[in-house]
């Protein structure tokens, strides 16, 4: 068996972290936000708490069991290899579930800076797609170059999507307006409790993929040190970076425009310096998806090869060339990939239902392995702890709750059509399970 290279350092392992939160959603989060006022900052805080709980849970199940796939290696660990297949099933089908979405987006972002009918002679809608289905087989192609290339290419990336984040944070804080902030009377049949659920509700999504680092530890170098540093520090830097954005974006533009505004953050940068600030942030924008893009296409191939590796999955997933790369499980994860962007653009509600329902469907299929994964502390290796710290077990407990009213607010319909995606991967589970027990 061709071992993995461990080539992924301290920085890479962190913008890992950094860019598999911030996506494009983020970017769309202050006009959702505007008409709670200060109520969207404590929703903020709060969601940044429960995301820290999970990270600490993520940092400990690291640090004692580094293990490469990382929520499915500690669900299995801890359940056995059904649990661990379905936490495997559901977090694949939304790994690249999310890569169509991210595709699609940095497509709606750029394509009206680079089409033009005099020179590109097909509609702005088959220019898209082409624009998706492209970038996402040159980040493909780039990650199959091997993981220390793509590695490096996520620190860029990174880097240059924060820097919009940071500039409106600043500019805003620089030129702060309280009276933004005031907290709206709730509405009749609400309550001001009811409104900051609902702020919790939209801002937990935003820091799905604290888990990043935990997936690609057979090429982390010094993972049992490397990952719970990183998946903290990544949290934290995240949760700042959100919080102090949305804060800036509500502060330079009156609720009123930033609630009906499709492009938040260019409308704050517009109001801060104009519309060459707003063009560099709508840039950021397109940048951020390419990063998130980048990054969760390293971790849709490392987690099958994680899962084939132990005869759990496909065999075809555990193939690796003579450089250890998966390139067997990008290329499968990138024709899936291609299909959903495909029904995508065909459909006639274009991006509203099937392109929503996708990334819930995603989203919800993260939140299942992090329950799991907060009750596997109490269950290492499948056997209890007979000595656990009484601070680990509370965090662990109240990450679970979190994770479990994180679920609830992805609501009914996404959580019935979540449960359906992950048990169609019982056939698949015996099929496996069959031919393992023939060899």
């Amino acid at each position: 068996m061709t071992e993995l290279r461990r080539v992924i350092g301290f920085w890479t392992a962190v913008s890992l972290v950094v860019g598999g939160m911030i996506g494009s959603g983020v970017f769309m989060l202050p006009a959702a936000l505007a008409s709670f006022g200060g109520i969207s900052l404590i929703g903020w805080i709060v969601s940044a708490g429960g995301s820290i709980l999970l990270a600490l849970v993520f940092a400990h199940l690291a640090r004692h069991n580094p293990a490469a796939g990382g929520v499915y290696a500690y669900t299995r660990n801890s359940f056995g290899d059904l649990a661990g297949f379905l936490v495997a099933w559901g977090y694949w089908i939304s790994i690249w579930s999310a890569n169509a979405a991210l595709s699609v987006a940095f497509a709606g972002y750029l394509s009206p800076l680079l089409h033009h009918e005099r020179w590109m002679p097909v509609s702005d809608r088959a220019f898209g797609a082409g624009l998706a289905v492209a970038t996402l087989w040159f980040l493909t192609a780039v990650n199959s170059l091997g993981v220390a290339f793509a590695g490096r290419v996520q620190v860029v990336t990174t880097t240059l999507k924060l820097m919009p984040l940071v500039v409106i944070g600043i500019g805003g804080l620089i030129w702060f307006e309280p009276a933004h902030f005031a907290i709206p009377a709730a509405a009749e049949g609400t309550s001001h409790g009811g409104m900051l659920l609902a702020v919790v509700t939209m801002t937990l999504f935003a820091f799905v993929g604290l888990e990043s680092a935990t997936i690609p530890a057979g090429s982390v170098i010094n993972p049992d040190r490397t990952i719970p540093r990183a998946t903290m520090v990544g949290t934290i830097v995240t949760a700042g970076i959100y919080i102090a954005s949305t804060a800036g974006a509500m502060s330079l533009v009156a609720p009123d425009v930033l609630m009906k505004s499709t492009a938040p953050f260019a409308e704050a940068a517009r109001a801060l310096s104009g519309e060459r600030l707003a063009w560099f942030v709508g840039i950021g924008a397109a940048i951020s998806s390419f990063g998130s893009l980048n990054g969760w296409i390293l971790v849709v191939s490392q987690l099958p090869l994680a899962v084939a590796r132990d005869g759990v999955f496909p065999g075809v997933f555990a193939r690796v060339n003579a450089n250890g790369l998966p390139i067997a499980g990008m290329v499968i994860a990138g024709v899936l990939s291609t299909a959903l962007i495909g029904l995508n653009y065909s459909s006639s509600e274009g991006l509203v239902m099937l392109f929503t329902k996708m990334m819930l469907l995603s989203t919800l299929s993260t939140l299942v392995p992090y329950a799991f994964c907060s009750l596997a502390v109490f269950l290492p290796g499948g056997k209890r702890a007979t000595k656990l710290a009484a601070g680990t077990a509370v965090i662990a407990a109240l990450a679970f709750i979190y994770a479990m009213f994180a679920i609830g607010g992805a609501g009914a319909d996404v959580v019935y059509l979540g449960f359906l995606l992950i048990l169609s991967g019982l056939p698949v589970y015996v099929w496996v399970a069959r031919a393992r027990g023939h060899k």
